[in-house]
């Protein structure tokens, strides 16, 4: 099945498929990755390949969206990820976005995630988008912000004992 693909100025959004093994295997054991979202233990590309395959792709082939792959046009370069997230134990779909160091803070976030954001009310017609992040990580709150979502109060994922910073925004 052909799942849908999206464009920005700068950037290709493509769903996350097991040919991008190497990049979120480098992705996922990045510094923020480990200390804002958690280590998911990939070592290998094999771990990684293993991971899109349990995590990643049941969800796209479920409700034809998930994490998306960001290249960047002007070198086909893969920069980072961002996705429309339905986790098990939670309420509601949110969204989620991650770089490689190199390409942080040079506007692809937002881009990126507007992007999404749209395609979520728009292609995807969910009406409410939900963004978690811990209460440290003040740029990923910022973009958050600056996508529309409010925060709306605090919670926690199953499993986890963290306390997350809760945003919303309705359509």
């Amino acid at each position: 099945m052909a799942y849908k693909t999206f464009e920005t100025e700068r950037l290709l959004l493509r769903p996350t498929s097991v040919k991008d093994a190497a990049f979120i295997l480098e992705l996922l054991n990045t510094p923020k990755w480990l200390k804002y979202i958690g280590d998911r233990h990939l070592k290998t590309e094999v771990d990684a390949e293993s991971y899109i395959r349990v995590k990643v792709l049941p969800q796209l082939e479920r409700l034809g969206f998930s994490n998306y792959t960001l290249i960047r046009k002007q070198d086909r370069k893969k920069i980072g990820t961002c996705g429309l997230y339905a986790r098990e134990g939670v309420d509601g779909i949110d969204i989620g976005f991650a770089f490689l160091p190199a390409y942080e803070k040079m506007g692809y976030g937002f881009e990126a995630a507007h992007c999404i954001k749209e395609a979520a009310f728009t292609h995807f017609g969910i009406e409410t988008l939900r963004g978690f992040t811990t209460k440290d990580n003040v740029s990923s709150q910022n973009l958050l912000i600056k996508l529309g979502l409010k925060r709306i109060g605090t919670t926690f994922l199953p499993n986890d004992d963290t306390e997350l910073l809760l945003f919303e925004i309705t359509r």
